[in-house]
């Protein structure tokens, strides 16, 4: 499928790298073991969207815990996810041409994701993508993240295009529908959704479980 559009928008996890079970077992052992919710994985993925500390409020009720408790839950589970992952970590197949061919056709890319700065530096630092991405957008650079349109609006902004002139790739629902209410089209990644999760969305502009078939237009 060819993609055309003046900027690229890429959610982080599941969209450039495919690392979702990783985040899931590192939220499993968390919630579970260290601080006593009795939850299947299938009812820790259904929560995996937004702030970590949005997680924990949804979860625990926003009285359990202080901020700095949250921040610090929030770090050890990244931290645990990190140790896991590393040995893995890789592009999703096909995206590093893509993202050469985008970069020589002088499209603007970004990265929005509900992601802390911790995390997003693991990611880029160790596949070396900094070059591609001028503009990040964290969870601490919105007030409300994703479906909220912040984080995509920002990210557009910061690049100096127009939301229309944007595609964004994502690979969660609430990520699709923060695109959408931004004014934005998105190519998503089947990584950790199946197509049918996506169906109420008119803001799809198509489907891959990776880069290998997607031209830049």
């Amino acid at each position: 499928m060819t993609i055309s559009a003046k900027a690229f928008l890429f959610d982080l996890n599941g969209t450039i790298i495919d690392d979702m079970s990783y985040h899931a077992e590192a939220w499993f052992d968390i919630l579970n073991n260290d601080l006593g919710a009795t939850l299947s994985k299938e009812e820790v993925k259904l929560q995996m969207y937004g702030k970590n500390n949005e997680l924990l409020v949804r979860i625990f009720g926003d009285t359990r815990f202080t901020l700095d408790e949250m921040n610090a839950l929030s770090v050890e589970k990244e931290r645990r996810y990190q140790r896991a992952y590393l040995p893995k970590l890789e592009l999703i197949r096909g995206l590093k041409p893509f993202l050469e061919t985008a970069k020589n056709a002088n499209v603007l890319m970004a990265i929005g994701s509900a992601a802390i700065p911790f995390n997003i530096s693991f990611v880029l630092d160790n596949l070396h993508l900094h070059d591609y991405f001028p503009v990040v957008v964290s969870a601490d650079d919105v007030a409300i993240s994703k479906p909220d349109p912040e984080t995509f609006v920002k990210c557009a902004s910061l690049l100096g295009v127009d939301p229309t002139d944007c595609v964004v790739f994502e690979d969660a629902p609430k990520g699709v529908e923060s695109a959408g209410n931004a004014g934005m089209r998105c190519f998503v990644l089947t990584t950790t959704h199946p197509k049918e999760d996506f169906l109420q969305y008119d803001n799809v502009i198509g489907f891959a479980e990776d880069y290998t078939d997607a031209q830049v237009g």
